[in-house]
C-alpha cells in the first residue's frame, strides 16, 4: 500500500507547485482526500461527474486532473456539485489538481511536450507570469505546411490561420486557451503559435500582425502533462495507472 501523503508530496515537489501564482479557483494540490492509501493512479484533464464515475469504475483511488473542482467555489454542495463530491467520497478516490505548474514544467509540462511531439526542443520561456514561464518557444526548421501536416496527424481537427511567414524560425506553444498568448507573440519576436483555442477576435489580429495560429483543441493539448505525471508517479511508487478519457471535442 502506498500512502496518499507520499504521492501528494511527490507531486507538489515535482511540479514546483508552490512557485506558481495561479488563479484562486485553481486550488492546486490535494482537493479531496481518501482513506489515506492508494492502489491505482488515474489521470484526467477535467474534474467532473463522468470522469469521476469512470475513475471509480476503473479502481482508481488517486486521480490527477489539470482542471480541478473549485473554479466557481464557494457554492452549496447540492445538485451537480454534491454528485461530484459524493462520487469521489463513496469511491474512496482522492482528487489532486495541478493547473499552471503542469503547463509550464520544462520536462513534463504540456507545452514542453507539445514542442517535443513535433521533434522540437524548447529554447526560450514564453508567457512569464510572476517569474515563472507558462509556455515555451522552440527554434524550428519546419515549413508552415510541414507544421500543419504534423499537427493534423497528431490532433486530427486543427484550425489553421496562416497569415505569417511560410518558414517560421521559431514556434511558441501555449496549451489550452491561447488568448493571453497572441498579444505576446510580436514582443517575443515570434509569428507562429500552437495552442488549444482562441476567441474569434484574434483572426483580425493575425491578419494585421501577420501571424500563424494553429488551434488544436483545449482538451487535446492538455492531456499530455497529467499523463506524464501519472506515469512517472506510477513508476516511482510501483503502482498501475490509467488515463481517464472523456472524448471532449472542445
Amino acid at each position: 500500500m502506498t500512502q496518499l501523503t507520499d504521492l501528494v508530496s511527490y507531486c507538489d515537489r515535482r511540479t514546483r507547485l508552490a512557485a506558481f501564482k495561479d488563479a484562486p479557483g485553481a486550488f492546486n494540490g490535494l482537493q479531496v482526500a481518501n482513506d489515506g492509501r492508494v492502489t491505482k493512479i488515474g489521470a484526467a484533464v477535467d474534474a467532473g461527474l463522468v470522469p469521476f464515475q469512470k475513475a471509480v469504475a476503473a479502481g482508481v483511488d488517486f486521480l490527477i486532473v489539470h482542471h480541478g473542482m473549485y473554479w466557481d467555489m464557494p457554492r452549496p454542495l447540492t445538485g451537480a456539485a454534491y454528485d461530484r463530491v459524493a462520487t469521489l467520497v463513496r469511491g474512496n478516490c482522492a482528487l489532486y489538481s495541478n493547473h499552471l505548474p503542469l503547463d509550464g514544467h520544462p520536462e513534463i509540462g504540456n507545452n514542453a511536450l507539445l514542442a517535443r511531439q513535433l521533434g522540437l526542443r524548447p529554447s526560450k520561456p514564453f508567457l512569464v507570469r510572476d517569474g515563472e514561464a507558462i509556455g515555451c518557444i522552440a527554434k524550428s526548421a519546419l515549413t508552415r505546411a510541414a507544421l500543419r501536416t504534423k499537427l493534423e496527424s497528431l490532433y486530427g481537427r486543427v484550425i489553421a490561420i496562416e497569415c505569417g511567414s511560410k518558414a517560421p524560425r521559431a514556434i511558441a506553444f501555449c496549451s489550452g486557451s491561447g488568448n493571453s498568448a497572441v498579444p505576446a507573440l510580436v514582443p517575443a519576436g515570434v509569428d507562429t503559435l500552437v495552442t488549444g483555442e482562441l476567441r474569434e477576435e484574434w483572426f483580425n489580429r493575425a491578419q494585421e500582425e501577420k501571424l500563424n495560429l494553429y488551434l488544436c483543441g483545449h482538451y487535446a493539448t492538455e492531456v499530455h502533462a497529467v499523463k506524464a505525471l501519472a506515469a512517472e508517479l506510477a513508476k516511482k511508487f510501483k503502482l498501475p495507472w490509467e488515463f481517464i478519457a472523456t472524448e471532449n471535442p472542445l
